[in-house]
């Protein structure tokens, strides 16, 4: 198998595992504390920190880990210059295998706790409150990332973004979804982890427009954080590129 094709399948299998962590704990969650959602939360929040950070661990040497198309983007945009980073073929093969294995992923978690294989969430999570949630949860998420790529400390990036997301499940109201993909897989689950299709637009505009706020403080604090993109999330296996790279800091 070639190493392309190594890495999109590292992307898929990593985001298929990625949500049913959180669909499958939100399902167990619920079912074990029925009427105490703050008690549920815990639970979901504390099975995707560990289970984000193991996933991190596991994939990152072979595709950077990515597991989210902002991060996938960022990585593209700011490497695009320097020919570090994804490509624009690699990167459309990330996406894709984010969204399909995100959606696969929430189908897994209902198999296991036999709650129906193919759901529609109606849980309808649109407000201006969860919006803005989205765009921090987002925003911040990418600048934990670029600002340790850049800085030669995506090494830590396993704790360091497993630690952000278990955080913003509570310091953001919609509890951080931050990742189109997962908000597109979460829409087949119809549990306390699920996002009705009419708030999916929605939240992953909010992403999208925190995910350039994040990324754009980051290049402003950091100048030359294109040179890090292969190391987003955490450096990983790459083909020869053949633009030179720059020498700028």
């Amino acid at each position: 198998m070639s190493g392309s094709a190594r890495r999109v399948v590292a992307e898929f299998v990593g985001s298929a595992l990625l949500v049913a962590v959180v669909v499958g704990s939100g399902i167990a969650a619920q079912q074990l504390s029925p009427g105490d959602t703050g008690l549920q939360l815990l639970q979901n929040s504390t099975a995707t920190v560990f289970g984000l950070a193991v996933l991190i661990l596991m994939f990152g040497p072979v595709s950077g880990a990515h597991f989210n198309p902002v991060v996938s983007l960022a990585d593209w945009w700011l490497g695009r210059r320097t020919g570090t980073g994804l490509q624009g073929g690699e990167l459309m093969a990330y996406i894709a295998a984010q969204v399909a294995g995100c959606s696969t992923g929430a189908v897994l978690a209902n198999v296991m706790f036999e709650v129906g294989a193919f759901q529609v969430s109606t849980h309808d999570r649109v407000s201006d409150g969860h919006l803005v949630g989205e765009v921090v949860a987002t925003a911040g998420l990418l600048a934990v990332i670029l600002a340790l790529a850049r800085t030669g400390r995506a090494g830590l990036s396993a704790g360091a973004v497993g630690a952000y997301i278990g955080a913003a499940y509570w310091f953001t109201s919609s509890t951080s979804f931050a990742n189109p993909a997962v908000t597109v897989g979460r829409m087949f689950s119809d549990t306390f982890a699920g996002i009705a299709p009419g708030s999916v637009p929605a939240f992953i505009g909010a992403q999208l427009l925190g995910a350039v706020l994040g990324a754009g403080l980051i290049m402003w604090l950091y100048p030359g954080t294109g040179e890090s993109a292969d190391n987003v999330v955490v450096p990983h296996e790459n083909p020869p590129r053949t633009v030179e790279r720059s020498t700028a800091p």
